[in-house]
C-alpha cells in the first residue's frame, strides 16, 4: 500500500478479509510469512512513531458510559490526563459531526450515530492508518451512503491511509482508490483494480456510466474467481 491510499478488500464471506485486517492490527498472528507496516513488524509500530485505529463491524460502545467517555477510552488506557483526554475526545467528535452529543448515552443515538462515535474513538489517538471492518454493513442504504460520503471527506481532511473491508461492490467503487478482490476456499487475492476516478465523489457518481463500468469490472472478477463466469 502507498501512504494516503484508500484500499478496499472486497470478497465473499470466508475469504479472509477480516482475518487479514486483524493481522494488520496485530490482533492475530500470521501462521506463516510476515506483515510489515512502514517497514516494521506490527508490534513495533508505536516505536516508529506511527499509530493505527480500528473500527469493528459493530460500534462496540460501552452502554453505561456517555459518548465522551466512550471516545476517550483509548486515551484513558494510555493514562492520558483526563482534561487532555476530554479535549481530544471532543475534537474527535467534532470531526464526525457529533460534538453536541458528548453527554448522550449510546442508547439515545441511532445506529449511524453510534458508528460515528466508534469512528471518533478510532480517531482520538490521531492515527495515520485506519482499519475498518465492514463498519456500515448493518445500516440502511440511505445511512450507509451518507456515511460513505462522510468517510471520504474525513479521509481527505485527515490525510489518512485507509483499509476498508466490505461485501458491497457499489461501496467498493464509491470509496476506493484501489480494490483488492479476494476469493474463498482457499482465501486468496485474485485481482487488484485501481478505481481511476477523481475526488471528491458525489452522489451523482453512483448513478453515472463510469460507476456502472467499474461495478461490472469488479463483478466479473468475483464471478471468475468463483468459477461462475464463462
Amino acid at each position: 500500500m502507498r501512504e494516503g491510499e484508500f484500499v478496499t478488500l472486497l470478497g465473499p464471506s470466508g475469504c479472509g478479509k477480516s482475518t487479514l485486517l486483524k493481522m494488520a492490527a496485530g490482533l492475530l498472528a500470521p501462521s506463516a510469512g510476515a506483515l510489515r507496516l512502514w517497514g516494521r513488524p506490527v508490534e513495533e509500530l508505536a516505536a516508529g512513531g506511527r499509530r493505527l485505529g480500528f473500527v469493528f463491524q459493530e460500534a462496540t460502545l460501552m452502554p453505561w458510559a456517555r459518548v465522551r467517555a466512550n471516545v476517550r477510552l483509548p486515551l484513558d488506557l494510555a493514562q492520558v490526563p483526563r482534561a487532555e483526554g476530554d479535549a481530544r475526545a471532543l475534537a474527535a467528535l467534532r470531526r464526525v459531526g457529533l460534538e453536541g452529543f458528548a453527554a448522550a448515552r449510546p442508547r439515545e443515538l441511532s445506529g449511524g450515530m453510534q458508528m460515528r462515535v466508534s469512528i471518533a474513538r478510532s480517531l482520538v489517538t490521531e492515527p495515520q492508518l485506519l482499519l475498518m471492518d465492514e463498519p456500515f454493513g448493518a445500516l440502511d442504504e440511505i445511512t450507509r451512503n451518507r456515511l460513505d460520503a462522510d468517510l471520504l471527506e474525513l479521509w481527505r481532511q485527515q490525510n489518512l491511509t485507509v483499509v476498508f473491508v466490505t461485501h458491497s461492490i457499489s461501496e467498493a467503487v464509491f470509496l476506493s482508490n484501489r480494490v483488492v478482490v479476494m476469493a474463498a476456499r482457499p482465501g486468496r487475492i485474485v485481482d487488484e483494480v485501481a478505481i481511476d476516478e477523481p475526488h471528491p465523489r458525489s452522489a451523482d457518481f453512483r448513478v453515472g456510466p463510469a460507476f456502472g463500468r467499474w461495478a461490472k469490472r469488479l463483478q466479473d472478477s468475483l464471478l471468475a474467481a468463483s468459477g461462475e463466469l464463462a
